[in-house]
């Protein structure tokens, strides 16, 4: 399962839209996640440079980029991106890898 940390910000018409009308989006997200194997850990409002973020997990990689695909297309957002988070042990391992990888700098 791969885990994301999702950032996001509305469209002013999606924020006038939920000020008319408020409402937890919480469940209609993680059922939709769901439906594609996956969870969402958290979501959060704040303030500042992104009105919100999520930790969600998914199967894989291509059906985090569907339920992206399928976000965007909504129109919902100004801004919408995901980052892929690796746990320490996944970071350990990549650094070992990192040693076979064999990356001359230019003029080196």
């Amino acid at each position: 399962m791969a885990l994301f940390l999702v950032r996001f910000g509305y469209t002013p018409e999606s924020w006038a839209a939920l000020v008319r009308s408020p409402e937890d989006r919480r469940d209609m997200l993680a059922a939709r996640i769901f439906g594609f194997g996956g969870r969402l850990h958290g979501f959060w409002y704040s303030l500042g440079e992104h009105d919100g973020y999520a930790i969600t997990e998914f199967p894989d990689e291509v059906a985090a980029a569907a339920a992206h695909v399928a976000l965007e297309a909504a129109g919902t957002f100004q801004h919408l991106d995901a980052t892929a988070l690796l746990s320490v042990e996944e970071m350990v391992e990549a650094m070992q890898r990192a040693n076979e990888f064999a990356f001359a700098k230019p003029g080196g």
